[in-house]
This record gives C-alpha cells, sequence and structure tokens, in this order.
C-alpha cells in the first residue's frame, strides 16, 4: 500500500510532535510558499472553487505523464490559515505520485495537530481542499 509523501510526513510529524502553543505559529509559517500560478492560471481559469472554505481558495492538480502530481493554489494572502494549510498541501506534494497523493489520510487536518489551533468551519474547508485535490487526481488518473 503506497504511503503518502515523505516531505508530507516529515511536515505531519513536525506538527505532531510540536507543543501544542506553537503549532498556530508554525501553521502561519506555510502561508507564503504558495508557488506562484502558472500564466494560464492567473485568471483562475481551470482552476476549481472550493466553496466549504471560508476565503475564497482555488485549486487544480495536474498529473504529468510520469504519474506525478502538481497542484496549484489560489488564495488571497488576508486568509493566513487557509493559504498555510494549502501552502502545506504544495509543499508536502511536491513531485509525489499519483498514488503517494491518493494515500493522504482525510484526516490530514488531524495529524497535524490542527483541529485544536482552528475553528471547526477551517477544519471543514481545509479538508475539503484535500478531497477535492484527491478526486482531481483520480478524474485525470481513470
Amino acid at each position: 500500500m503506497p504511503e503518502m509523501p515523505t516531505k508530507l510526513a516529515e511536515i505531519v510529524d513536525e506538527f505532531a510532535t510540536a507543543p501544542r502553543d506553537v503549532v498556530l505559529e508554525m501553521l502561519l509559517e506555510y502561508a507564503d510558499v504558495i508557488p506562484a500560478l502558472p500564466a494560464e492560471l492567473t485568471d483562475r481559469a481551470g482552476m476549481e472553487q472550493v466553496p466549504e472554505c471560508q476565503s475564497p481558495l482555488f485549486l487544480r492538480a495536474e498529473v504529468a505523464p510520469d504519474r506525478t502530481v502538481t497542484a496549484w493554489f489560489d488564495c488571497p494572502p488576508e486568509a493566513a490559515t487557509t493559504r498555510a494549510f494549502a501552502g502545506i498541501l504544495a509543499e508536502g506534494l511536491t513531485g509525489a505520485s499519483v498514488e503517494q497523493v491518493l494515500a493522504v489520510p482525510d484526516d490530514l487536518y488531524q495529524r497535524l495537530g490542527l483541529t485544536q489551533v482552528v475553528s471547526p468551519l477551517r477544519v471543514r474547508g481545509g479538508t475539503a481542499v484535500l478531497t477535492r485535490l484527491k478526486r482531481q487526481v483520480r478524474e485525470q488518473t481513470g
């Protein structure tokens, strides 16, 4: 059975072992790691909005011929926690295979310890981001 990508597993471990009082600070450090969108996505064409998020978040997963996944996210800078979760996914899934992305546990938010530091609405939004990302990957790979 495939495991989640090594980089994402390392991020999960860092969060899981961190003192609770620094988890939110750690999360917010990821708000600025979302890569810039490629030119063809700057108007959000071809991106899917995640309406479960309190802030506008758009995403697109692309599966390359070698079955590696690239995830693109667009979220306003003022939506720090939403951007940060997208940043964790962007960083943690870089270079991941289809199988690794699909192996990311659906309870990723809980494994990161974020359910203790963010509102249930944000947890719901973050979970929806991962669900939609995985769905896009499945749709592209049959």
